[in-house]
């Protein structure tokens, strides 16, 4: 699992908490994002990607959170670039690299 701090923005207000998490959970398969501790730092007012495949791309994940009324862009292109590696990286591809690299290289089907 990644997990990078990154600034999620309540739209209406334009209140900010700086250190919420974005991230990509590899054995749910779907990115997540948390952010808004509630007063009692024990819950979270944001909490996004905890069921299997529920964000299979970060465009998923930004309507849900614009949906529910926060935004977390700008991203910084770092962060970016980490958590599409890790989808890269660690997502469960319905094809296989084999079958992809056959079919780049020309090779005769199986």
């Amino acid at each position: 699992m990644s997990r990078y701090s990154i600034t999620v923005t309540r739209t209406a207000s334009r209140h900010a908490d700086p250190e919420a998490t974005i991230g990509y959970d590899r054995p749910l398969q779907t990115f997540f994002l948390q952010a808004f501790p509630d007063a009692g730092g024990e819950g979270l007012e944001l909490w996004l990607g905890t069921d299997v495949r529920e964000f299979e791309t970060l465009s998923q994940l930004r309507t849900a959170a614009i949906a529910r009324g926060f935004d977390f862009i700008p991203l910084a292109s770092g962060i970016l670039h980490k958590l599409l590696d890790d989808h890269a990286r660690e997502a469960d591809h319905a094809v296989s690299g084999t079958i992809i690299r056959d079919l780049v290289n020309g090779a005769p089907a199986r």
